[in-house]
């Protein structure tokens, strides 16, 4: 069960601290797109998401990973100003694989941020990256995460029951 579980959960992307993933010398943030920056229904990103990508990009390469299409993806790039990998098939590491290799990034400098235990987690923590769960945004998911949010609640109630899963903590 350990591979499922984030070094930190925490409610949004908006009450993670960054300046402590600064000064542990994280130089890359790797999000997810769909329930972690903006609804599933959100054509564009969101203006506060906006507000924190463009304060994040002074201190942080801002990167997302969506296993979603390029033209899903391609407004988010645009308005952000960042770079992205579509189709990336997490939890496969390939994605991850690229941004290391692309941005010259050791594994201690990058951290993935999702909504998805089964994806983003799994995949950050399969890479030996640090991972961040938060929750996701809205209810509304894609089809094939409707199974997924089944074995998550799983996995939770697994680590609820042990205490040890709880917002802001961390789990090093």
């Amino acid at each position: 069960m350990g591979v499922f579980k984030p070094k930190i959960y925490q409610k949004n992307i908006f009450d993670i601290n960054y300046k402590e993933l600064k000064t542990e010398g994280i130089k890359c943030l790797i999000f997810d797109l769909d329930n972690t920056l903006g609804l599933i229904s959100h054509k564009n990103c969101p203006d506060d998401t906006k507000e924190l990508i463009n304060k994040l990009k002074k201190d942080f390469i801002v990167i997302i990973i969506s296993n979603n299409t390029r033209k899903r993806l391609k407004p988010y790039l645009e308005e952000l100003g960042i770079d992205g990998v579509a189709w990336s098939m997490k939890p496969s590491i390939k994605g991850l694989i690229r941004v290391k290799a692309k941005y010259k990034l050791k594994k201690k400098e990058m951290c993935i941020i999702g909504d998805q235990i089964v994806t983003d987690v799994l995949a950050g923590n399969r890479y030996h990256i640090k991972t961040i769960l938060v929750d996701p945004l809205g209810e509304k998911d894609l089809k094939i995460t409707g199974l997924n949010r089944k074995i998550e609640s799983r996995i939770v109630k697994h680590y609820e029951k042990r205490g040890i899963f709880e917002r802001g903590k961390y789990y090093e």
